[in-house]
């Protein structure tokens, strides 16, 4: 190598090039890590130097050469990559590899507008030093790679304009701890935040993107979900457009329920004119959520919910397709249907279903939701009734219809109501839920708004965040985490502002709390059971009953200390039923595993002092915040070894936790024989979660003699979720065979974000 190459210095001054330097740098990032080699990556990246480099285009070179040599047999060069990244970005952040103090460092990112001032005035000095004698900076090499490009492209504090970097990772979780716990009494407070800053930093609760993004900045909405309900006049419409954009605009992913829209053709002002349908307004939605983008770090994202008996249904279930032209497609939207068990008594008889139009029917939009026998009543009876604007459909043929649309889009997505309403913590009659959210893992009550700044209206938000399965040595280890978790985010409820009065109301009055869990997979792997032989049902019955018993107790503590949730009486908790009571009992057939935990202890305790949050647990994606923690996706079987992430920023690889350990103990999304002990674990997690689970479907046409994925399968596959009270099914993956590297399933290459278009809930 020519030792005579110049350099350009940060400051502009040219030098000779320092190998020995680079060679330091690389061994200290190689210090500890197996199986990497110092001069391969000292060779890769010194080809690519040219006369007159810059210092930063040398980090940037390093990085890259280490990255390319991630594989299934060196895998630490994940960490290899990441220390010469953190190493580059800390250069960047502070001018040098040491970060400041803490103090230091939030008087300048407050001056510059980057952070809170409020830090500054809830915190002296002295308090802030407490803080920084307990930040670890040796944890920013805990991450793998992939990791921390995603700190870099969405969660470090920055210009995105000039590409300027302000902060490290160890500030951010301090801060975010700081933040949230701001308002506690103060000689509780730092006792929290430090054991708060470990639990995140450490990788044991997971945090999603609004949180990690925000909390520290000006912005102050870090709710991932919001559910905004429409009714069927234009007041209401352009309300619900209107809260949209407001919401994109901060970071937030939207479910928005349009059924109720009537169809095209109905009667309206006393029949001097007929309306347009569903679709135009359709369109106008989406021309809300494509807007605005959410805070620089990704376009906007909506689903839109509607029931199947809408008379407009055939033409609704096709908006997501290629075919047809712009007119009747609306296709940057996904859709979420609505069933129950009615329509699936039609499917399963062979029988007719009968669309109407819900403004021609009298009560029975409400009844779907809040009532099952009396939807079905009023349902038989305008059937019969021939003077109301109706059309038969077989069953056979609309159910076909939407799993054809669902197998070829990936999004069409199902939402069970009858078991959102019967096995909910909402009182159906009082409050019953009418959607779902952007990746319908989100079930809360909501009611239209007739103006952006109507009193009578709900808007529902959901703040969520994620237990680590795969950090979690012991369940009862859970309790600590739990406690955490639900004070963090009951914390942050009153820590964020409403731009919305209608949300506001909502999130003061239930204040829900979506606590889910991310390296599902890893957990099962280490445990030597699968996903599909039945002999992981007893450890996820066992695991799931623990989360959600810790978080009730930790939001019943709560409660004693701070008091119930304004409306915990429009919930079903307030009359001392739990989740265990409502459960499917189809379920017993898969476990026989007995409940561990004091349920009736705890049943009396909420009877006594209520809950300070009405829901606690939801079963989100959480492809980003996975990365983050080095951890598989969500309750999701990986597709490989190593995923290959196609990001702005080139490619990203990431292993399997403990790959060499336990490479054959996990099982592959496409080692399945079939879906249905996914669908089983599903529906035993189901058991315990209060609020829904984003749910995949996943088929390898080459299983089937056809090679394609016959229609009785997906029927069936359908109808055994719902048997097992599964709530909602999120993405529809069918097997192309391209995503497949060398065939051998150890490199599946996604594309950046695969898992959720935009996803602003996925954390």
């Amino acid at each position: 190598m020519n030792h005579s190459l110049l350099v350009t210095k940060r400051d502009g001054h040219k030098e000779r090039i320092d190998l020995d330097k680079i060679h330091r740098v690389i061994a200290w990032a190689a210090e500890g890590l197996e199986n990497v080699s110092v001069s391969q990556v000292e060779l890769r990246s010194q080809i690519q130097f040219y006369d007159g480099i810059k210092t930063a285009d040398i980090h940037e070179t390093l990085v890259k050469a280490a990255a390319d040599l991630i594989s299934g047999e060196t895998p630490d060069y994940q960490y290899l990559a990441a220390r010469l990244a953190v190493f580059n970005l800390r250069k960047k952040a502070y001018g040098q590899f040491e970060p400041p103090t803490l103090y230091e460092h939030v008087k300048k990112l407050v001056n510059l507008g980057k952070y809170d001032r409020h830090l500054l005035e809830d915190y002296t000095q002295e308090e802030f030093e407490q803080m920084n004698n307990f930040i670890v900076h040796q944890r920013d090499m805990n991450f793998s790679y992939a990791a921390v490009k995603q700190l870099e492209g969405k969660y470090f504090v920055q210009n995105r304009i000039t590409g300027e970097i302000y902060e490290s990772a160890q500030f951010l979780y301090v801060l975010v701890a700081a933040c949230l716990f701001s308002r506690y009494p103060q000689a509780t407070r730092m006792d929290y935040i430090e054991r708060f800053y470990n639990a995140i930093s450490t990788f044991k609760i997971s945090l999603p993107t609004p949180i990690m993004a925000g909390v520290r900045t000006p912005t102050r909405q870090f709710s991932s979900c919001v559910l905004i309900e429409c009714d069927d006049s234009l007041d209401s419409i352009n309300a619900t457009s209107s809260a949209i954009v407001k919401y994109v605009s901060q970071r937030a992913g939207i479910g928005i329920n349009a059924g109720r829209i009537r169809a095209l053709g109905s009667a309206i002002r006393n029949g001097e004119a007929f309306h347009t349908g569903c679709i135009p307004f359709y369109k106008h939605f989406q021309t809300a959520v494509k807007s605005c983008s959410q805070g620089g770090v990704r376009g906007g994202a909506a689903t839109l919910f509607y029931p199947l008996w809408h008379l407009e249904v055939e033409s609704l279930l096709v908006l997501k397709n290629n075919r047809g032209v712009d007119d009747n497609r609306v296709r940057h939207l996904d859709y979420g249907v609505q069933l129950n068990k009615l329509m699936y008594e039609r499917l399963i008889k062979g029988q007719d279903i009968t669309l109407f139009s819900p403004s021609d029917v009298p009560g029975l939009y409400d009844a779907f939701f809040a009532d099952q026998d009396e939807f079905e009543r009023l349902y038989v009876q305008y059937e019969k009734d021939k003077n109301i604007r109706q059309k038969q459909v077989k069953a056979v043929e609309l159910f076909s219809l939407m799993m054809q649309e669902r197998a070829s889009t990936g999004r069409i997505y199902i939402q069970n109501v009858d078991h959102c309403n019967t096995h909910s913590p909402f009182d159906p009659a009082i409050a019953p839920i009418r959607q779902s959210n952007l990746c319908l893992e989100i079930a809360l009550p909501t009611k239209p708004l007739n103006d952006i700044k109507d009193p009578n209206g709900e808007i529902a938000l959901c703040t969520l965040s994620a237990f680590n399965l795969g950090a979690i040595e012991d369940l009862d280890d859970l309790e600590e985490l739990a406690r955490l978790a639900v004070r963090s985010l009951d914390a942050l409820l009153d820590y964020q502002d409403y731009p919305i009065l209608a949300a506001k109301q909502g999130a003061m009055g239930r204040r829900t709390l979506g606590i889910g869990v991310i390296n599902f997979a890893y957990y099962l792997a280490k445990h030597g059971v699968r996903y599909s032989d039945g002999s992981a049902n007893n450890l996820t019955h066992r695991a799931f009953e623990a989360i959600q018993y810790y978080l009730l107790k930790a939001s019943n503590e709560l409660a004693k200390e701070q008091g119930a949730c304004p409306w915990f009486n429009e919930t079903t908790y307030a009359e001392g039923i739990l989740p265990i009571d409502t459960y499917k009992k189809s379920l017993d057939v898969l476990t026989k595993e007995p409940l561990h935990y004091d349920w009736e202890g705890l049943r009396k305790d909420i009877k006594e002092h209520g809950l300070r949050n009405s829901t606690l647990s939801a079963l989100m994606p959480s492809e980003t915040s996975s990365q983050i923690s080095n951890a598989t996706n969500g309750i999701e079987p990986p597709r490989g070894y190593i995923s290959i992430k196609a990001s702005k920023d080139g490619i990203l690889r990431q292993v399997v936790p403990e790959y060499e350990r336990l490479k054959g103990a996990y099982e592959l999304l496409w080692q399945m024989p079939s879906i249905e002990g996914y669908l089983q674990l599903v529906g035993i997690m189901q058991k315990f979660v209060d609020q829904a689970i984003s749910a995949n479907t996943n088929y390898d046409p080459t299983r089937f003699p056809s090679g394609k994925v016959p229609m009785n399968q997906l029927l069936k596959d359908l109808l055994l979720a719902y048997k097992y009270g599964v709530k909602t099914l999120y993405y529809h993956n069918t097997r192309d065979g391209a995503d497949d590297v060398q065939g051998d399933l150890e490199e599946v290459v996604e594309t950046e974000d695969s898992d959720c278009e935009g996803g602003a809930c996925k954390i």
